[in-house]
């Protein structure tokens, strides 16, 4: 499990472990936090009043300080399993879902005519597709595209990048979606 860490502004910084988190609550470095209660830690007892420290960890963390970056200057890094959630692990050309074991990146302008390995290239596509393009485009295939390719928000990418996304954790980074984002519902 894990919990996404954000600014004190409530922009995303990266999922981070329990221990990281814990980590961050002892330091009183946590401004402020949101969603579900996802565990408690139990520590030693103080040797002035005997009270057993405890320390709460919830999914969502405001945590105190300036991030370094500028969110909107990152782009994501492209990665299979990124890319065919992005597509809905949709083939580009034939429109069927496929398991992720049965995808592949397909580009766009393919390597061999220089095209570039780089989110607005790639489209994820069927074993069976992909072979039949082969190092040709869309259309010098005849092979029509059934959606354009995107670099994903930073709000996309945190979506994107965790598989165990809990739902308070899915809904708070949901608000943040472009209203164009194949990720709603």
């Amino acid at each position: 499990m894990k919990v996404l860490k954000l600014s004190a502004q409530g922009v995303p910084q990266s999922w981070i472990s329990l221990e990281q988190a814990v980590l961050h609550y002892a330091a009183d470095e946590v401004r402020w936090e949101m969603g579900q209660r996802v565990a408690v830690f139990h520590g030693g007892h103080n040797a002035v009043t005997g009270l057993q420290s405890v320390i709460t960890v919830n999914s969502i963390i405001g945590t105190k300080g300036v991030p370094q970056l500028n969110p909107f200057e990152l782009k994501p890094s492209l990665s299979n399993a990124k890319l065919f959630a992005r597509d809905r692990h949709l083939c580009a050309y034939c429109g069927d879902e496929f398991a992720e074991d049965l995808l592949t990146r397909e580009h766009i302008v393919p390597l061999a005519q220089k095209g570039r390995d780089h989110w607005m290239n790639v489209v994820t596509a069927c074993r069976a597709c992909n072979h039949r393009k082969g190092n040709r485009t869309p259309e010098q295939a005849h092979m029509g595209l059934l959606y354009a390719p995107y670099v994903p928000s930073l709000w996309e990418d945190f979506i994107l990048r965790n598989r165990r996304i809990l739902a308070d954790q899915m809904e708070f980074l949901r608000l943040h979606l472009p209203k164009s984002s194949r990720l709603h519902a």
